[in-house]
């Protein structure tokens, strides 16, 4: 198996993307424009601003592995107070000064984010249902111009972020914050968030991670497509219609290099299998340190004993999974040093980009667009197969990721199973094989673990996540398979529920294996707020009445 990649060994300005794109061309490795019509989904690189890494890098490398911050993100969300390439000679000028304090220096010139946890204090008197709607306006963020320093892209609409240490606006999270806005009668702010992400799409040609600058090099799990069908749920196609643009260049992101792909080779995103099947990976444009976690990064890969930038290419394409971190992705199982995120092919990114094809799709034939419409049935069509083919385990009964440089099943089966019954690409039988395995292996006290696996990471055993407990009910309920889909709405509900009347909260993720309040792992903290469970929460609820309590 061969690859081809675009490796950025170091924090590239818009001029050095420039130079680099002229190399590129003269060594006749011109990037491959997308098989279908519209060509303006090729990566363009020089309309990204600088991440702080490149701001100020020198400045940037003390703090961050000095670590003045205990969470590396502080620094990368604080704002500079002059222009960077001043803060970044004042600082080589001093810093070999008698007395200086690199801790006191950042702090002179640099105006840090403000954090208060107790700023919103929750009504116990309330019921659940009644917090979370009183919960948005605390959670929503206005439009405001930021200045060409500031690591925040701004946005044109108001938008709602996850809470805590996430002051940004989350690209898959959103969705799931979405079916809650839905619920509470909040259609002007998803209209306001699509919108958002549409911008997004027409200066970068992607969704990033999240609308920072250091985010830009990756995406995540595209659910764009779903958050435009909200906006119709009578007739998604005259939505999909609307921001059809949007989605075919959102497409285009995704198939970058699919033209003229070798079998047995990859480029970014995209795979070429040895019969020609075309499936996806998770990527990241850049193979240097995350700068929202560098001394994590830069310290893993020392320790690794691999050559870092596949290490922090693998790392970063972990991020745009969603998935950061689990034993998913590491090829011992076990161990964050052998992550291979981009040897794999994930079930669930392969299910979303059928959801999308037949998305692009049906707004084409809305807009009697023949030829896009044939295109995209059979695209839908080759990769349906192949995800029958490559990630069907019929011994186990399970969907499951795929090893395409090994050419052979990861064997590392977890929640990701039930994305083939959300996208509509399992068979009936085989949903309810799913069902059967996810029984026995997946369904805790307090509903599905991410993965069997306890491995110390946050997207393993004993956690679970809101929106892999909606993903599971809602391609449970497609198949007639209710009994199963209310189990698992009910024993997570009782969770969130348990843990709001002991704390008044609900958290990013919890424990639902035992009786704590509180989950585990991960490079950060337990987040409250919390977008996705917000929005899970009040959907289920209103799907299941009963699971409401006074």
């Amino acid at each position: 198996m061969m690859e081809t990649n675009m490796v950025f060994f170091f924090a590239p300005s818009r001029r050095h993307y420039s130079r680099l794109a002229a190399l590129i061309l003269a060594a006749g490795l011109a990037i491959a424009a997308p098989t279908y019509a519209d060509t303006s989904a090729v990566l363009n690189t020089a309309a990204y601003p600088a991440p702080p890494s490149e701001l100020y890098p020198q400045l940037f490398s003390a703090v961050q592995t000095s670590q003045v911050f205990e969470d590396g993100k502080t620094f990368v969300d604080a704002l500079p107070k002059g222009r960077p390439a001043a803060i970044e000679a004042e600082y080589l000028r001093t810093k070999e000064r008698p007395g200086f304090a690199l801790a006191d220096f950042v702090r002179q010139h640099f105006e840090l984010p403000q954090d208060d946890p107790d700023a919103y204090v929750s009504d116990r008197s309330q019921s659940l249902q009644q917090h979370i709607a009183g919960l948005w306006p605390h959670l929503t963020q206005q439009p405001a111009k930021t200045s060409a320093a500031s690591s925040l892209l701004p946005l044109p609409q108001p938008y709602v972020v996850p809470g805590g240490r996430f002051r940004e606006v989350y690209y898959w999270d959103s969705y799931f914050t979405m079916l809650g806005l839905l619920q509470n009668g909040k259609p002007q702010l998803i209209r306001a968030m699509v919108d958002n992400f549409a911008s997004l799409i027409d200066r970068y040609g992607h969704i990033p991670n999240g609308n920072r600058s250091y985010y830009l090099s990756r995406s995540q799990p595209p659910f764009y497509f779903k958050m435009v069908g909200l906006l119709s749920t009578q007739d998604p196609a005259a939505a999909y219609a609307r921001y059809l643009p949007q989605l075919r260049r959102e497409y285009g992101f995704w198939m970058d290099g699919e033209r003229g792909l070798k079998p047995g080779t990859a480029y970014r995103r995209v795979v070429a299998l040895a019969d020609g099947a075309v499936l996806n990976r998770y990527y990241d444009d850049r193979a240097v340190p995350r700068d929202e976690s560098y001394a994590e990064d830069v310290n893993l890969a020392r320790q690794s004993g691999r050559q870092p930038a596949e290490v922090y290419r693998d790392i970063r394409a972990g991020a745009e999974s969603g998935w950061d971190f689990s034993s998913r992705w590491f090829a011992d199982g076990k161990t964050l040093a052998t992550i291979e995120t981009t040897a794999i092919l994930p079930v669930d990114l392969n299910s979303l980009l059928y959801g999308l094809e037949n998305a692009i799709r049906l707004g084409c034939e809305r807009v009697r667009d023949l030829a896009c419409n044939g295109d995209f049935k059979q695209r839908a069509e080759r990769r349906r197969v192949a995800v029958q083919k490559y990630m069907w385990d019929e011994a186990g009964g399970y969907y499951v990721d795929y090893q395409w440089r090994k050419q052979q099943s990861t064997a590392r089966p977890g929640a990701a199973a039930f994305y083939p019954l959300f996208a509509g690409i399992a068979e009936p039988v085989q949903a309810a094989r799913v069902a059967q395995w996810a029984g026995k292996e997946l369904l805790k006290p307090h509903g599905i673990v991410t993965t069997p696996v306890d491995s110390g990471q946050q997207w393993d055993a004993p956690n679970g996540w809101a929106p892999l407990q909606w993903i599971a009910v809602d391609g449970l309920n497609r198949y007639g398979l209710h009994a199963q889909a209310r189990d698992i709405a009910t024993r997570w509900m009782g969770k969130v529920q348990q843990v709001y009347a002991g704390s008044g909260k609900l958290v990013e993720k919890y424990d639902v294996v035992g009786s704590g309040a509180k989950a585990g792992g991960g490079e950060y903290a337990l987040q409250d707020g919390f977008g996705w469970t917000n929005g899970v929460a009040m959907q289920l609820m209103t799907l299941y009445p009963e699971l409401k309590r006074p």
